[in-house]
């Protein structure tokens, strides 16, 4: 997801919202293992975005997960796509939506060096226009890990993305994090995060972001990341943003 006219997407995200929460997981890229509590709900408020050297794009929606069972997160992303160009020409349309179900199948234990371990498989719904989206049905098959130490924990992985349409590319993706416990209310962390390209004219990119997440109520957090791409900046970008208002139930 990227964006520069972000901004303005964010106060849609968020104002239509009025909600949002996460622990690992957003606001970084690198997604976590841990599903959401059976029963329970996570909605995240969001908005994203890419600046480049001559305009920028980006996403802004809503991200829902919803703990089906045991071990098993049900989700929905359903978001409003932003492109500006060096002419200042702005486009904002649907973009696809992501249908999906987390399930982990692996406990990390204490005096263990066993990790939590997830699978993530994703399906993208071509309900993006043709200027956002293929209009073709993808896939994206992730397996996420995660180990904690105290106030510390590491999560990272990656997959494969099914990208089909005119002069796209399919491609493998895969990042790092850490982050910390600095207080009951106040989490810190940073990442890297690598994709490969995913057109015929695009490059691959690797993204450094610094993150954190702040309970300002029981159930309410805001959350966000943001730093350089530090690969094929012409092409990929020159940094990325995340920003959102989180509820948990």
């Amino acid at each position: 997801m990227r964006s520069g006219g972000y901004v303005a997407l964010l106060l849609i995200g968020t104002a239509a919202l009025d909600a949002g929460r996460a622990s690992a997981g957003p606001p970084y890229v690198t997604d976590d293992p841990e599903p959401t509590d059976a029963g329970k709900w996570e909605v995240y408020g969001f908005g994203t975005g890419t600046a480049f050297r001559h305009g920028s794009d980006g996403e802004s929606g809503f991200d829902i997960n919803y703990g089906g069972a045991k071990d098993l997160q049900l989700s929905a992303v359903v978001s409003l796509a932003y492109q500006r160009d060096d002419g200042d020409r702005s486009h904002t349309g649907l973009a696809d939506t992501e249908v999906g179900g987390k399930y982990r199948f692996l406990h990390q234990q204490p005096g263990s060096w066993m990790p939590d371990v997830s699978l993530f498989p994703k399906i993208l719904l071509p309900t993006a226009d043709h200027r956002f989206g293929s209009g073709k049905v993808g896939l994206t098959l992730p397996i996420w890990a995660q180990k904690d130490f105290g106030a510390w924990s590491l999560f990272g992985g990656g997959g494969w993305t099914l990208n089909p349409g005119a002069d796209n590319r399919d491609y493998g993706y895969g990042g790092i994090a850490l982050t910390r416990q600095v207080t009951r209310t106040l989490s810190l962390g940073g990442e890297v995060y690598h994709q490969s390209a995913d057109a015929i004219d695009s490059r691959s990119s690797t993204s450094l972001g610094l993150g954190a997440s702040w309970q300002v109520a029981p159930k309410w957090s805001i959350i966000g990341s943001g730093g350089p791409l530090i690969e094929h900046r012409a092409t990929a970008g020159e940094y990325a943003v995340y920003l959102a208002l989180e509820l948990h139930d």
